[in-house]
């Protein structure tokens, strides 16, 4: 398989937070989103945004950036099928989807999900705490399945990825996947950071 493309997916409303964001938001003396590209930059071959609204908000980070198709806020496989459009156009086989507010991604997700994505090439990150739904290896093959179960309702990652036999990659640590919800987290972050 050749290095994949990567989609950061930032396409949700924010609501425990007050909206907004969560990727901009400071950490450190950066933004969550700059912590999330520089560990998941070097293991894709190219990089976009998926976020809805004005893209111009993110124009200091010089990623593409690429919309929901499917209106009103469905979730994150409506960002993953963003990435695989963005992906298909670049001549891409596979896209590795990754949250925008998890800044402490491994720097070994992408070769261990491709390794877990086996023929099929679909697969989940999971840490002890269960599934990772935000964290996957796409093939591109399956964007017009995807686009038609989003169309028919389907909102839940793990139902669409069973139905076509994705594998699971095993994270040892959930800290790699600890998530900016709510100010309380935020706190969480900057101290682990």
């Amino acid at each position: 398989m050749k290095q994949p493309l990567g989609v950061i997916l930032a396409g949700g409303q924010a609501t425990r937070m007050g909206g907004g964001d969560k990727g901009l938001l400071p950490l450190g003396s950066r933004s969550i989103l700059s912590e999330v590209i520089d560990r998941f930059e070097p293991q894709v071959a190219g990089l976009a945004l998926n976020a809805n609204g004005d893209p111009k908000r993110f124009a200091d980070f010089g990623l593409p950036v690429v919309a929901d198709s499917i209106a009103g806020f469905a979730g994150p496989l409506c960002g993953v099928l963003a990435g695989l459009d963005w992906a298909a156009e670049q001549g891409a086989d596979h896209v590795v989807s990754a949250a925008a507010d998890t800044p402490f991604l491994p720097a070994d997700l992408v070769p261990r999900l491709i390794l877990a994505g086996g023929t099929q090439g679909l697969a989940l990150a999971a840490s002890p705490s269960g599934r990772q739904p935000t964290f996957g290896l796409w093939p591109v093959g399956l964007r017009d399945d995807l686009r038609a179960a989003l169309d028919g309702g389907l909102r839940k990652v793990v139902q669409w990825t069973q139905r076509h036999g994705a594998g699971t990659a095993e994270f040892p640590d959930d800290n790699q996947f600890f998530n900016v919800n709510t100010p309380d987290d935020l706190r969480t972050a900057q101290a682990m950071l």
